[in-house]
């Protein structure tokens, strides 16, 4: 799993803002053009957004190897059939191309991850969401940030115990439940600790955040990802682009 490291890369010096405008603009352009010039506009924002923040596509592919494997296998069930013939392979391509937009905002967004303090996160969240539900969500952002990389620690933790005390010659079924059950424990206890710590700290819910500026690259990236947001509406044009769909 991905947590934010101190750096000095392009991707580093960003606001945060025009990080999650390039986010949520790749989202929508990848999702309204399921085509082959659609899916290399993604691909080159991607491979940019990897060079901009340093990061390795293969450590992005290692600390998500979970969820790619889970993509990967989408094809593989879109093609299958109830009858003859068991196999289709218009149906597999239909769903390896719903798989394909998925991969470059993976990317993005694990570069996101790596370059961006969660405290920044939560201070662009809530200057773009003002008020209580900007407090909220940048609180929940934070915490999830903070709390999902321990959690998965700990399974890691509790994995590793069970094997080295034999736990591979018993059946699946017990070695779940026993990762599961001892996970749900340690998660209870970090949870309870969390808890603990928010009070100890005077949690507040408007706290002093850190100041967000914008400079000259970060009105560029801004309007990349204003014009990937708004690249669904250029196929209302006649002539232009090709037809979403």
């Amino acid at each position: 799993m991905l947590t934010y490291e101190p750096g000095d890369s392009l991707a580093h010096g960003l606001d945060p803002r025009a990080k999650l405008a390039v986010q949520f603009g790749l989202a929508i352009a990848v999702f309204a053009y399921p085509t082959v010039r659609g899916f290399a506009v993604g691909g080159a924002v991607a491979v940019a957004a990897l060079a901009a923040g340093r990061l390795s596509p293969v450590r992005v592919l290692r600390a998500y190897r979970v969820v790619f494997l889970f993509l990967a296998v989408g094809p593989l069930v879109g093609g299958l059939a109830l009858g003859d013939p068991w196999f289709r392979p218009a149906g597999a391509a239909d769903s390896l191309r719903s798989v394909a937009r998925v991969v470059p905002v993976v990317f993005v967004s694990a570069v996101y991850v790596r370059t961006t303090p969660v405290r920044e996160t939560r201070a662009a969240i809530q200057r773009l969401l003002p008020g209580r539900i900007g407090r909220l969500f940048g609180v929940g952002v934070g915490l999830v940030f903070r709390f999902f990389p321990v959690v998965l620690s700990d399974l890691h933790t509790v994995r590793t115990a069970v094997r080295a005390r034999g736990g591979e010659r018993r059946p699946l079924r017990d070695r779940v439940r026993r990762i599961l059950a001892r996970g749900l424990q340690r998660s209870q206890l970090r949870a309870d600790r969390l808890t603990l710590a928010l009070r100890a700290r005077c949690f507040a819910w408007n706290p002093t955040l850190p100041a967000l500026r914008f400079r000259r690259r970060d009105y560029l990236v801004t309007a990349l990802g204003a014009a990937l947001t708004c690249s669904p509406l250029f196929a209302l044009v006649p002539g232009r682009f090709i037809p979403v769909g």
